[in-house]
């Protein structure tokens, strides 16, 4: 049984460019469009977040805790951001509806997560009375992007309940390859990150879905996704969008020279 009734409106789909965490802290173009957008957007009534810094191997995993903690998954950065939490409900039983809507894939709830930096430091700028029931889903180690897409489709009907499916991670993601001290700007310090990110928003724009969910192929590839985690948020988004929906990027820029911020909205 849902554990919401159907609510009046669809909510949109959408994945959103998180990069570094100090965001969550920093005052810029990037964290006041958050804001915005949170603003735009209709109300939902909770959130699902699939987020780049959750994996799993055996089950595709939902949080399915009352609370969640808000887990600081990186090192190196100031105090201040490890002083920072983002204490919304959880939404176990939601955790539960969506588990049950898997038919690809085993399925299984988790009470030992909580929301990641992919999660959080997003949400605190959409959504900063962090009054929202918000629950994590994983990604599978090992899957490709069609088991991704599929899993995106699964979950779709969860946006009829007023539930707002956000994906978190980078179009363009390779840490290797930052340009440190290079200011945010629109277009990318290297040809590789810029011919990646233009392919990937034009298979948007024509909804080439089976293009993306082989992005291994499209140019540049192989240095803008040199692993898979923060690309694959992307086509769970994708896949619970209809075919009808056009993809409206609301959101594009590179910070650190190469790390891609595009942000999409379906719906």
């Amino acid at each position: 049984m849902s554990a919401l009734p159907p609510a009046a409106m669809r909510m949109p789909a959408i994945f959103v460019g998180h990069g570094s965490p100090m965001n969550a802290l920093d005052d810029n173009d990037y964290t006041r469009f958050l804001h915005s957008w949170g603003q735009s957007l209709p109300r939902p009534r909770a959130i699902l977040v699939v987020s780049a810094h959750w994996m799993t191997s055996a089950a595709i995993a939902f949080g399915a805790q009352p609370a969640s903690r808000t887990i600081h998954d990186f090192g190196g950065f100031p105090p201040a951001l490890y002083a920072l939490s983002y204490p919304a409900p959880g939404a176990p039983a939601l955790a539960q509806t969506a588990a049950d809507l898997i038919r690809s894939y085993p399925a299984e709830l988790r009470s030992d997560w909580g929301l990641d930096h992919g999660a959080w430091t997003v949400l605190r700028h959409m959504y900063p009375a962090a009054d929202i029931p918000v629950w994590q889903v994983s990604l599978v180690d090992g899957l490709d992007g069609a088991a991704h897409y599929q899993f995106g489709r699964e979950l779709a009907a969860l946006r009829e309940q007023g539930v707002l499916i956000l994906g978190s991670g980078n179009i363009v993601h390779n840490l290797r390859a930052l340009d440190f001290g290079t200011p945010d700007a629109a277009h990318a310090s290297r040809a590789w990150a810029a011919d990646f990110d233009a392919a990937v928003a034009a298979a948007l724009t024509k909804r080439d879905d089976a293009a993306l969910c082989e992005y291994q192929h499209l140019n540049g590839a192989a240095l803008a996704v040199p692993t898979p985690e923060h690309f694959l948020p992307l086509l769970v988004v994708l896949g619970a969008a209809a075919a009808s929906e056009a993809a409206s990027t609301v959101f594009q820029q590179f910070q650190l020279g190469t790390l891609g911020m595009r942000s999409v909205q379906f719906g």
